[in-house]
């Protein structure tokens, strides 16, 4: 299924796709057929993801997989959400096209972008001075993580006429004292040669797909980056929260209720850098006659206060910003969801409350962060749902993407603590 945004790009996506098809995941999808071989010995991952996004510039076509990257079957699918983001008409240059991918502008102040040549490059991470600062701030251990790291840089361009793929890219960015993650799992930059056309004309996009034949076999054996504890830990844990949030029949109580187990905390911790989680406490009134309110999770933070995280289906029924003309605004859905967190606030803004919590639960909330997770990332695609949300100060909105795409980083790093610990 292809986003209804992209126009008269749908053609052309559809081309692209087909021809990528017949030189790559056809052959790989006849090279399992003809040798008998088992799907979860083969990379599932980049023959089956759940979406793609399709970015067109004029020096390249990138085409980013998403889903989960240690899947081990091949899940039917009568249609695949397709994004499509068309930079042609920008005044841009490859890198600003990245930042745009990316979601970041990079601050550094060397002066250096670093190029990237003709090659794979695995676990690349690049924060921007604003997220590294929150990253030391967050005692974040880069000791622990296997990457190749760029400092103070203004982020990275693609050489011009250049294969560029990057697997398990992690940037980090920080705004209102929030740390921002974006972990592009795969993608690749495929050159191309773009001719502005004159008014009236078609656009012309030409490119090449020699690489993908070269690539397609080992490709189709390649095995996602993790470590090995982590894989018979955590990870298949996560796998069974991206299985439930990623079927529609599951409601929000089965998704909640899997969280709220205590083997599963550990998302929730990691995910809005918790010490504790307590789930379906039950919040009386102290003042009034109202009735009870049960917030689905307390986090509680290092210094004994805890915010709310309210969970609601990924599934997003319309788009999360509606109007136009400057006059943009959260959907009446999105906005029913944030005005159902308020009594959150209102309760803790009574001191009787607060008391009454404290002595019955053990923990403190005082003007708690309210984060509201819900929807997927291609629902908050536009840039202008980022200046929406920050009008809303004590309320963040957080993709089930989000989540997964902070937790997994800080579980692989959590466990290489451990191991570090052992080792000393």
């Amino acid at each position: 299924m292809l986003d209804n945004s992209i126009g008269c790009y749908g053609k052309l996506v559809s081309e692209v796709l087909t021809a990528i098809s017949q030189v790559y995941w056809g052959r790989m999808y006849k090279y399992i057929k003809d040798n008998n071989i088992d799907y979860k010995d083969v990379n599932c991952f980049i023959l089956n993801p759940e979406s793609m996004a399709v970015y067109f510039s004029k020096t390249f076509i990138a085409i980013e997989y998403c889903g989960n990257p240690y899947v081990k079957n091949i899940v039917e699918k009568s249609e695949r959400m397709i994004v499509v983001r068309d930079f042609t008409k920008e005044d841009l240059t490859s890198k600003q096209v990245i930042e745009k991918i990316i979601g970041f502008t990079f601050d550094g102040t060397s002066g250096i972008t670093f190029p990237l040549y003709s090659d794979i490059y695995e676990d690349l991470m690049v924060p921007t001075n604003a997220g590294l600062d929150k990253l030391i701030d967050l005692k974040w251990n880069f000791a622990a993580q296997n990457s190749m790291v760029s400092f103070n840089s203004q982020g990275f361009d693609i050489v011009e006429g250049q294969f560029v793929r990057l697997i398990n890219g992690m940037f980090f960015d920080a705004k209102d004292d929030d740390l921002k993650t974006r972990i592009i799992k795969w993608i690749d930059f495929i050159p191309c040669h773009y001719n502005e056309p004159e008014e009236g004309e078609l656009d012309e996009i030409g490119f090449s797909l020699e690489v993908y034949d070269r690539l397609w076999q080992a490709d189709l054996f390649y095995q996602y980056p993790e470590p090995a504890d982590f894989k018979y830990d955590k990870l298949p844990k996560i796998n069974r929260f991206i299985e439930l949030f990623g079927n529609s029949e599951n409601s929000e109580p089965t998704i909640t209720s899997f969280l709220a187990q205590q083997e599963n905390h550990f998302i929730l911790n990691m995910g809005f850098m918790g010490t504790g989680v307590h789930s379906q406490v039950k919040c009386e009134w102290q003042s009034e006659e109202k009735d009870e309110i049960i917030p689905d999770f307390f986090v509680v933070r290092a210094n004994g206060y805890a915010d709310i995280v309210e969970f609601k289906l990924p599934k997003v029924k319309r788009n999360t910003v509606v109007g136009r003309n400057n006059r943009e605004q959260f959907s009446a859905e999105i906005n029913s969801y944030i005005a159902q967190t308020r009594v959150y606030r209102s309760y803790f803004e009574d001191p009787n409350n607060r008391r009454w919590f404290e002595k019955k639960y053990g923990f403190k909330v005082y003007k708690p962060k309210r984060y509201l997770v819900v929807g997927r990332r291609n629902d908050f695609e536009c840039d202008e749902w980022i200046e929406i949300k920050s009008d809303y100060t004590d309320v963040e909105i957080v993709t089930y993407d989000d989540l997964v795409d902070t937790v997994v980083p800080n579980s692989i790093n959590k466990e290489f603590s451990k191991e570090d610990k052992c080792l000393k």
